[in-house]
């Protein structure tokens, strides 16, 4: 196609669609000569036209082809290749699991392993094991939703018996669910990927960070490091001389003081309010691990929406902040609280709903003023919320 390269040594060129258009004339004129017209109405205008979207497919296919080698931008079944390199992948997806469901009825009554109940919301979930109603008429027993994902059902939901048992008259759940998740997303794969090249060494920031993401149940963390002789305040957090501080959100105590004592280099001191005594196998020495934990940030939100349901949004608004939906990371230690993000969240889970209004306050001590404005949150604070600090206008 004249002198276009599609690829060169800076990659792969994505020129614009009008640009293609303009060579492609080009050629024809100088094949049919320089009075050939060019009005798209034209047969010769219907096959420039044709054969310039060809060539813009090419070069997008090739672009994304090529982009699926870079491991900071690849997806799908490109990123699980990349990470197969590393021994690692993504997280699966999981179910939501209800405990100690009550099941009333006949007593000695059978109650087969999937055995199904329905919640308010029409979401499917079935008994685990083979349970038997006792003699006082009823038994707990432990449901899960069919479908993997994460499924919502507060306490009190799983009210209608779905499987037509001989004997079983009521089901209730006195526990709200634990909720389940989604596959992991091509963003957090990514983010898992590189904080796993980072597992690999000791000392540096991005190895104590990447060592603390990988203790069971760290959600997110905020990290410092003082590199001065004397004690200093960085982003005002007080720090003795040649030390850490790490705030984390999730995993035990126990583990994430083993995963700052491993990694730590030789010397360097440690701050915050939580202590844990180890004890350093090699040289038998007790530490005193020091870190912390988020100081919770209690937020209202209020959404107005002319066609949306109220709990679909209020359902949607509780999965982002856990970080449950897409890409989005939802409430993290020192992450702001954006108004955009949580009706992008809305969006999409709901993409028809419509969006008018998202505005949030402070909840304590008391209510602060509703803003549309990011709301900013210190570096060892976490943002919540809960279902009754949400209102929907609609």
């Amino acid at each position: 196609m004249a002198d276009y390269e599609y690829i060169n040594e800076t990659g792969v060129i994505v020129p614009n669609t009008s640009t293609l258009l303009v060579q492609v004339q080009d050629e024809f004129k100088a094949l049919f000569g320089e009075d050939l017209v060019l009005d798209p109405s034209t047969p010769q205008g219907v096959l420039m036209t044709a054969l310039t979207l060809m060539r813009d497919f090419v070069v997008n296919n090739n672009a994304a082809l090529a982009n699926q080698i870079n491991p900071n931008v690849a997806g799908g079944v490109f990123l699980d290749a990349i990470m197969a390199f590393l021994g690692v992948q993504r997280t699966a997806a999981t179910r939501t699991f209800v405990a100690s469901v009550n099941i009333a009825g006949v007593a000695g009554t059978l109650i087969p392993a999937g055995s199904q109940a329905e919640n308010t919301n029409g979401d499917l979930f079935e008994t685990i094991s083979n349970v038997v109603i006792g003699a006082g008429g009823t038994v707990n027993a432990d449901f899960q939703a069919v479908e993997f994902g994460p499924i919502v059902c507060p306490a009190n939901t799983l009210t209608q018996i779905s499987t037509n048992v001989l004997g079983w008259e009521t089901v209730n759940n006195p526990n709200a669910g634990t909720v389940g998740s989604n596959t992991q997303s091509d963003q957090s794969a990514r983010a898992y990927r590189n904080n796993t090249l980072g597992y690999q060494g000791v000392a540096l920031p991005v190895a104590i960070t990447s060592a603390l993401y990988h203790v069971q149940g760290v959600r997110s963390l905020s990290f410092l490091e003082n590199t001065a002789a004397t004690t200093q305040a960085i982003q005002g957090i007080t720090m003795v001389a040649h030390s850490i501080w790490a705030c984390i959100d999730g995993g035990t105590d126990a583990d994430v003081a083993a995963a700052l004592l491993e990694n730590k280099s030789s010397g360097c001191g440690w701050n915050g309010a939580v202590t844990v005594n180890l004890i350093e196998p090699a040289s038998g020495q007790t530490y005193p691990v020091k870190f912390d934990r988020p100081v919770g940030v209690p937020i209202l939100i209020k959404v107005t929406s002319p066609n949306g349901s109220a709990q679909n949004i209020t359902t949607a608004i509780l999965e982002w902040a856990q970080g449950n939906i897409g890409g989005l990371t939802g409430f993290t230690v020192g992450g702001d609280v954006s108004p955009y993000e949580i009706a992008a969240a809305i969006n999409y889970q709901y993409p028809q709903t419509f969006i008018q209004k998202v505005e949030i306050a402070t909840a304590l001590p008391t209510p602060g003023p509703w803003s549309t404005d990011t709301l900013a949150i210190a570096i060892n604070e976490l943002a919540s919320t809960q279902q009754s600090y949400i209102t929907v206008v609609t």
